[in-house]
C-alpha cells in the first residue's frame, strides 16, 4: 500500500506512458477528445505557414560557402515540443481515462421442488445399473447441483412415506440426504404413491413460491397407503403444484439380485403407467417412461430446463478516473513552456 507521499507523487512514474497503461483503460469517458491529437499538427504547420507569410525578414546576401547549418539552432523547437507534448496530455485528460471494477450480484424468486423417490423393493431391480435406485440417486444429486437459489425437498415412499428434507436451498445438506437413501428407510412394503403426493404437498401448502414443482420417480403401481393417487393429485392441483410423474423400468423380464448359486436371478416385471399419465395431466405437467440410465439423465436435463426461474442481477460499479495524473503532467509541460519562451532557446536567430 502506499504511503501519502508516496501517493501524493505516484503520477510523475513513467509507467503512465507505456502501452500497456494506455491500452489497459477499459473506457474513455470522453472519447472524442482523443481525436484532437490529430489536429495538433495540423494547427502546427497553419501556424508555421502564417508566420512565414507575415513575419517581417531581413534579407542579407551571403555567399553559399558561408551559409553553415549549426545544431544550436535546433533548440528553439524545445518549447514547441513542450507546448505539444502539454497540449497532447490536456487532451488525454479530458478523454477520461477509467478503470472499472464490476461486481454483479444474481438472484432469482427461486422454484419450490419436492422429489418424490420410491425406495420399495421393486426398485432394486437391476435393469438400470447398478440398479433403479441407485441410477435415481444419481440423477437426483445432478438435478440438485444444477439448481439455482430454488428451495428443494425430498420424499421417500414405499409401504409408507415421509418427508426425508424439508424444503431448503443447503444443496450440500440435501446431497448427503440422497446419497444416505437406502431400502431399510421404511419397514411397510408397498408402493404408496397417494400418500408420497399427499406429504409433499403438505410440504408445499404454504409455499408463496412464483412456480411449485413436484417430481415423482416410481416404479410401480400404487398398492398401499391410505390415499388415492388422484385424489391426492387433485389436492395438489389445488395449491397449484405442477406435477412430472416418471415411470421407471423395463417390462418383462429383468435381473434382480443373485439366486442360492451365485447367477444372475431374473423377475417378471410390469408397469400400468394409466395412474402416472394421469398425474401429469392433472398437474400440467408431463409424464416419461424411462429404461435406462440415459434416458432418466435426459429426463431430468428435460425438467431442469423447462423449470428455469428467472435469473436477475444487479451490477455495481466501481469507476476509477485517471484524468488528474495526465492533467498534472500537461500542466508540468505548460510551465516548462512558459520558462523556456522566453528564455535564448526561443530567441536563435531563424535560418
Amino acid at each position: 500500500m502506499l504511503s501519502k507521499t508516496e501517493g501524493m507523487w505516484d503520477w510523475i512514474a513513467l509507467k503512465w506512458f507505456t502501452k500497456t497503461t494506455l491500452l489497459g483503460y477499459e473506457n474513455w469517458e470522453n472519447e472524442f477528445f482523443l481525436w484532437g491529437i490529430l489536429l495538433i499538427p495540423l494547427l502546427f504547420l497553419l501556424r508555421w505557414l502564417i508566420n512565414f507569410k507575415f513575419t517581417q525578414k531581413l534579407e542579407v546576401a551571403l555567399p553559399r560557402e558561408e551559409i553553415k547549418w549549426n545544431v544550436a539552432s535546433l533548440l528553439r523547437m524545445i518549447p514547441g515540443v513542450f507546448i505539444v507534448l502539454s497540449l497532447v496530455m490536456l487532451l488525454v485528460a479530458m478523454a477520461r481515462p477509467q478503470k472499472t471494477n464490476e461486481k454483479v450480484e444474481q438472484w432469482s424468486e427461486g422454484i419450490d421442488i419436492m422429489l418424490l423417490i420410491d425406495i420399495s423393493q421393486s426398485m432394486q431391480i437391476e435393469d438400470f445399473r447398478p440398479n433403479r435406485l441407485e441410477a435415481a440417486k444419481k440423477v437426483a444429486i445432478d438435478f440438485v447441483n444444477g439448481r439455482f437459489q430454488d428451495r428443494i425437498g425430498i420424499v421417500v415412499f414405499s409401504g409408507d412415506a415421509f418427508s426425508l428434507a424439508p424444503l431448503t436451498t443447503d444443496y450440500e445438506l440435501l446431497d448427503a440426504y440422497i446419497k444416505d437413501i437406502n431400502f431399510d428407510m421404511i419397514e411397510n412394503s408397498g408402493t404408496a404413491i397417494g400418500s408420497a403426493l399427499a406429504v409433499a404437498t403438505n410440504r408445499m401448502r404454504e409455499s408463496e413460491a412464483k412456480s411449485k414443482v413436484l417430481i415423482l420417480l416410481s416404479d410401480g403401481d400404487n398398492t398401499a397407503g391410505n390415499i388415492d393417487p388422484i385424489t391426492a393429485a387433485n389436492l395438489a392441483s389445488a395449491y397449484d403444484i405442477k406435477m412430472y410423474s416418471i415411470g421407471i423400468g423395463r417390462d418383462g423380464r429383468v435381473p434382480m439380485g443373485r439366486d442360492v448359486f451365485g447367477r444372475t436371478a431374473y423377475v417378471e416385471n410390469t408397469l400400468d403407467e394409466t395412474t402416472l399419465r394421469r398425474i401429469a395431466e392433472i398437474g400440467e405437467g408431463k409424464f416419461y417412461r424411462v429404461s435406462n440410465n440415459n434416458a432418466l439423465k435426459k429426463v431430468f436435463s428435460e425438467i431442469n430446463e423447462y423449470e428455469k426461474a428467472e435469473i436477475k442481477e444487479n451490477r455495481f460499479k466501481d469507476t476509477t478516473d485517471f484524468y488528474t495524473v495526465y492533467l498534472k503532467w500537461g500542466i508540468l509541460f505548460f510551465l516548462i513552456w512558459l520558462m523556456l519562451k522566453s528564455s535564448f532557446m526561443n530567441n536563435i536567430l531563424r535560418d
